[in-house]
């Protein structure tokens, strides 16, 4: 199994183990300098089963706003989108959902068929490739099951199509999570459910407590994933949408048009959005409703889950 190493990751270095050791993609961006972004485009990719919109928001068509011109260098400029009417799932995918799907379909993963998947091992504080790490046991056979009510965690962007498909739905696009974010809003906030991380001492959402990896306060009561909606709907009815998992989104990971940075658009890297419980070396950044990272495709890890999303019919 390889990484491919996304700024979310940047602040550690990744899996002696893999075949070749991984740089920044924001040097690969800049050692490609002669590359100029391309426009990216927002689609839809339709629905094939039939759809259960239970336990899903509806946004209305109409053009948003999404990005921001105040925030990090990949999420200028702030720019108009044109979307159709969409669902987007309330919470992520949990463990007990992944489950039923596994059941009905005897679908392997990517973490089962490479053998192994990728954690940060808190008492070595390196990443690792974890032997036998899966969405079941995240941690490895050693460690805790993950809990039913929590996000599902060790999928892939491509286990998270296939579920999606098999539920009739499909990856929301980063447009579409980020106008979920906002509630559908156009104003100035920063995070999904307001200015602040914190208000009055309590932390607002499930999210790494210092600005060292190999430090985490737990002020926010978990160490690792909570479960889904423990802290919350911003006004839309949707939670989770900073912290506790990141989540995976339809597109394929690019620079938004207007963004004079060199970029070299690589189909098998994926855009991921909200932050998770883990550090980052971009700290409250990560959780905002502008930020946006990325991974290769068929990587799996202990703090990446999913939601999904359906056209309105």
């Amino acid at each position: 199994m390889q990484f491919k190493l996304a700024p979310v990751f940047a602040a550690a270095c990744l899996l002696a183990s893999c075949s070749s050791q991984p740089k920044d993609t924001n040097q690969n961006q800049a050692d490609n300098a002669s590359t100029t972004s391309e426009q990216a485009v927002t689609k839809n990719t339709p629905s094939t089963a039939e759809t259960d919109y239970t336990g899903m928001v509806l946004f209305p068509a109409g053009s948003y706003t999404i990005g921001s011109n105040k925030g990090l260098p990949n999420e200028q400029p702030a720019h108009a989108v044109d979307l159709s009417a969409f669902y987007i799932d309330k919470t992520p995918v949990t463990v007990a959902q992944f489950r039923s799907f596994i059941a009905a379909t005897d679908y392997q993963t990517e973490a089962d068929r490479f053998g192994d998947s990728g954690i940060f091992n808190l008492t070595t504080n390196q990443w690792e490739l974890k032997k036998g790490a899966n969405w079941e046991h995240p941690f490895g056979p050693d460690g805790e099951q993950a809990q039913e009510d929590h996000p599902v965690t060790q999928v892939s962007w491509n286990d998270a199509q296939a579920y999606a498909e098999w539920a009739g739905k499909r990856l929301p696009t980063e447009a579409e999570w980020e106008v979920a974010a906002r509630s559908g809003q156009t104003d100035d906030r920063r995070f999904s459910w307001g200015a602040q991380l914190i208000v009055d001492g309590k932390y607002l959402a499930n999210v790494w407590q210092g600005n060292q990896v190999t430090h985490n306060s737990n002020e926010d009561g978990y160490q690792y994933t909570s479960p889904v909606g423990a802290f919350g709907e911003n006004e839309a009815g949707v939670s989770d949408m900073g912290g506790n998992v990141w989540n995976w989104c339809a597109d394929t990971y690019q620079l938004y048009p207007g963004n004079p940075s060199p970029s070299r658009k690589d189909e098998n890297v994926k855009v991921i959005r909200g932050g998770s419980f883990f550090f980052d070396q971009n700290g409250e950044d990560s959780y905002t409703v502008s930020g946006r990272s990325f991974n290769s495709h068929e990587t799996s890890l202990f703090n990446t889950g999913f939601r999904c999303a359906a056209d309105a019919k």
